[in-house]
């Protein structure tokens, strides 16, 4: 112990030059240890998480910590080599504390940012359209508040009443205000959108016949981009008030860019109806765009003018992967009726004399035609098979669920299921709406 007040006493003994060389050498050996052990120690464990949060957090606490251990021994070593009863070391100590003040305000502000996404991805439900992001309005609020709080205390250690000064401005603000009603309701129903978010940056929506993907969502205006690469930048006070189709966000089963593919054929009356919709059927599952499940489904949903028409329904895994899917179905359809001698019907204005078909290509066609209704009557059976095992599904949960002594999870167990199922029963009457 007198070895240590012996070099307390030498210390204190040096001038003043040394002892500021002292101060900033421990400082910067103290920075210098604490970076060692954050970088061999924390960030290795960080790594080995298969977590992104820790991550970005451990980048946002060193930074602040090592600036908080530079200014703590910038301020210790001012405090030993000049004196806290020194004037200047009083006069410079309230814009210390504020400093210490404002970097714990900055460190909680973006904890808030990072985290509040995960708590609310924790919370969500798995079953619920996927949504990239979090609820950005929580975000601003949450970081205002913690920065309305910090510099009320940092300008408090200044003698400056941040109350006051706001009454101040409250004037200037609201004659700027009214100068700007427009502007001031577009960023106020910027936070609405963010609040309800109806569509995000990527989604493809559709607001007063105009289509196309949303590349921005500013304070001001929110922007799409057409397929004719049109730039279309719409006010937020017009979208709010705007009936808004979201494109991206039907695809249920928590996969929110899948998107139905509806398209319509017609067929001569000549062709066999079971030949007609197994050739489309086992085109669509052919598809390398086509998801397998939902199944994709034929079915003859008119019997028009000139023609027999089928409509083809099936799931396409990314929306933006929809023109492209139309294309190769109906690419490959064209060259499938043909090779199957399937008729697509035209109104003519004058009568042609048909050539009668040969013989060989009468017995082909007659062999496809047998083959397809046999894979159909599979098909059909195997297709109402599922529709009554749902149905019967659905009615033994419906029944579960009014036991009122169904405890809460099995209950949600229970809806989830309820809620596949009548997507099942959903898919089979698909092809009677648009």
């Amino acid at each position: 112990m007198s070895q240590f007040d012996d070099l307390l006493d030498w210390l204190n003994g040096l001038d003043a030059w040394a002892q500021w060389i002292v101060g900033l050498f421990l400082t910067i050996l103290t920075w210098a240890s604490v970076r060692l052990a954050m970088r061999k120690v924390v960030l290795d464990f960080v790594r080995q998480t298969s977590i992104d949060w820790d991550d970005q957090l451990y980048g946002v606490v060193t930074k602040r910590l090592y600036l908080f251990i530079l200014i703590v021994g910038v301020n210790m070593t001012m405090v030993w080599v000049i004196g806290k009863d020194d004037s200047f070391v009083k006069s410079i100590t309230p814009f210390i504390q504020a400093t210490y003040i404002l970097l714990t305000t900055s460190l909680a502000s973006v904890t808030i940012k990072i985290m509040i996404p995960v708590v609310m991805e924790r919370f969500a439900d798995p079953t619920a359209v996927k949504v990239s992001g979090s609820n950005s309005l929580i975000i601003f609020l949450g970081r205002a508040a913690v920065w309305f709080g910090g510099l009320y205390l940092a300008f408090s250690e200044l003698g400056i009443d941040l109350l006051g000064v706001l009454a101040t401005l409250a004037v200037f603000s609201l004659i700027i205000g009214l100068a700007m009603q427009q502007t001031l309701g577009n960023i106020v129903n910027s936070f609405m959108l963010a609040l309800d978010q109806p569509f995000e940056v990527g989604d493809r929506i559709e607001v007063e016949g105009k289509l196309g993907s949303v590349v921005s969502v500013g304070i001001l205006s929110t922007k799409i981009l057409t397929h004719e690469e049109n730039l279309v930048v719409i006010p937020n006070n017009s979208l709010v008030n705007s009936t808004i189709i979201n494109h991206a966000r039907g695809g249920g089963d928590g996969e929110g860019r899948r998107i139905s593919l509806v398209q319509d054929i017609g067929v001569s009356y000549d062709e066999d109806i079971d030949h007609v919709k197994y050739t489309i059927l086992k085109l669509l599952r052919e598809c390398p765009y086509v998801l397998e499940a939902p199944e994709p489904r034929v079915l003859l949903i008119e019997l028009g003018d000139f023609s027999k028409v089928f409509r083809m329904y099936c799931w396409v895994g990314d929306y933006s992967d929809e023109y492209v899917t139309r294309d190769w179905v109906l690419k490959n359809l064209d060259e499938q009726f043909k090779n199957e001698g399937i008729e697509i019907p035209y109104p003519t204005v004058v009568e042609i004399a048909e050539e009668s078909e040969s013989s060989s290509d009468q017995r082909g066609k007659k062999a496809s035609v047998r083959v397809a209704r046999l894979q159909m009557i599979k098909e059909d059976k195997k297709l109402l098979e599922e529709r009554a095992a749902a149905k019967i599904e659905v009615d033994i949960i419906t029944q579960k669920l009014k036991d009122p002594n169904l405890d809460r999870k099995e209950k949600q167990m229970l809806e989830e299921d309820l809620n596949e199922l009548n997507k099942v029963l959903g898919m089979f009457e698909a092809g009677g709406d648009d």
